[in-house]
């Protein structure tokens, strides 16, 4: 069994499209995040494992610019970034399903995908810019066809859909406009078991658009059947990362509660 992904140790391929080096982050005392580094390939899926407080959450909030980092830097394409806000990260290709969702239930599911970046028209004495409803609605039901997401239709209120059909539209949102990079931070979390597979099959589907994703989760089983790579954190640390086709359960299980580490501190 590999100890570490040739490709992430320079090995035959593309390079990284998203890296993170050397991030730290404090909050007063309590280190968050100490000296972690992500590789994330084209077209991959990355799961981020880690026990409560192993700093997930954290790498994923400096990943989409809703928190910056003490030390380190964010490269996309090898070439470093600054993040200093969610736009930033919107405009360098990257989106973010968080675990809350981000919706609005009092909205339709088209101004939920288009929430923040509404489609505008002129009134026709040119003096307003109104809402074009009409493209939309249009294009939301393009997008969430495209992901096969089943929702009656683009005019319903979210506060009358399923978990797994609002997860579905803040999926879509993602990918309708990501253009490199989607992090999803515990998007089954709250879902059953038949609401968690079709989570499972969007991240394949956004795999086979070509973006790649990092999957924060607790639940094991869904990591190694839909990721290619899993990097695992503990206490602000990056214990180990491996391959899913060449790991099992157990293994990744003792990462995550420091049985095992594959990664050593530099002296």
């Amino acid at each position: 069994m590999s100890r570490e992904p040739d490709r992430e140790g320079g090995g035959p391929g593309p390079g990284p499209l998203l890296e993170a080096r050397g991030l730290c982050k404090s909050f007063g005392s309590v280190r968050a995040l100490i000296d972690v580094n992500l590789d994330l390939y084209p077209g991959e899926v990355l799961g981020l494992m880690g026990d409560n407080g192993a700093g997930k959450s954290t790498t994923v909030k400096i990943l989409s610019g809703a928190l910056q980092p003490d030390a380190g830097e964010v490269r996309i394409n090898g070439r470093p970034v600054l993040l200093r806000g969610p736009i930033d990260a919107r405009r360098a290709g990257i989106e973010t399903v968080y675990q809350d969702l981000a919706v609005v239930p009092m909205l339709d599911v088209a101004e939920n995908l288009f929430l923040g970046r509404e489609l505008r028209r002129r009134d026709p004495l040119g003096m307003l810019r109104l809402l074009d409803k009409a493209s939309m609605r249009r294009q939301a039901a393009g997008h969430l066809e495209a992901l096969n997401v089943g929702v009656h239709s683009v005019r319903q209120r979210l506060d009358t859909l399923s978990g797994g059909q609002r997860q579905g539209v803040a999926v879509g949102r993602a990918v309708a406009f990501g253009r490199r990079v989607v992090l999803m931070d515990e998007p089954t979390a709250a879902l059953g078991v038949r609401e968690s597979r079709r989570v499972i099959e969007l991240i394949r589907s956004i795999r086979s658009r070509g973006l790649s994703v990092i999957l924060i989760s607790h639940n094991l089983p869904q990591v190694l059947e839909v990721s290619d790579r899993i990097a695992v954190l503990r206490n602000g640390r990056r214990v180990g990362v491996v391959r899913t086709a060449e790991t099992d359960m157990q293994q990744v299980v003792r990462l995550i509660t420091g049985a095992e580490v594959l990664d050593r501190p530099a002296a």
